[in-house]
């Protein structure tokens, strides 16, 4: 089986982008507490550079395997994508992408 990385990008409004940020890293601990969840990492994007009054981050998640994200997309996603939402509302939005891992070096 290969490991997966699960990509979220989010883009946030610069006048909130400390607070998003310190909630994030507790959010991404809550993360690799999920069965299934290997690491992850943490980046600001720089390019392309972000819209004005926008900063980007981008947070990798490496899972032991594709049913490990198919299980926490089915158990855990809506409440902890949520947590988000109910916190900073329309003020930042997520893009996600997935992929298998073909090597590590």
């Amino acid at each position: 089986m290969s490991a997966v990385v699960y990509e979220v990008t989010l883009t946030v409004e610069r006048a909130i982008a400390g607070d998003y940020r310190a909630w994030l890293h507790g959010h991404v601990r809550q993360m690799l507490a999920l069965p299934g969840f290997l690491d992850a990492r943490l980046s600001e994007v720089g390019d392309p550079a972000p819209g004005e009054g926008a900063v980007v981050f981008c947070c990798h998640y490496r899972l032991q395997d594709a049913a490990a994200l198919d299980a926490y997309l089915r158990d855990h996603a809506p409440r902890m994508r949520a947590e988000g939402i109910e916190r900073f509302g329309t003020r930042f939005s997520a893009q996600r992408r997935v992929m298998t891992v073909l090597a590590d070096y």
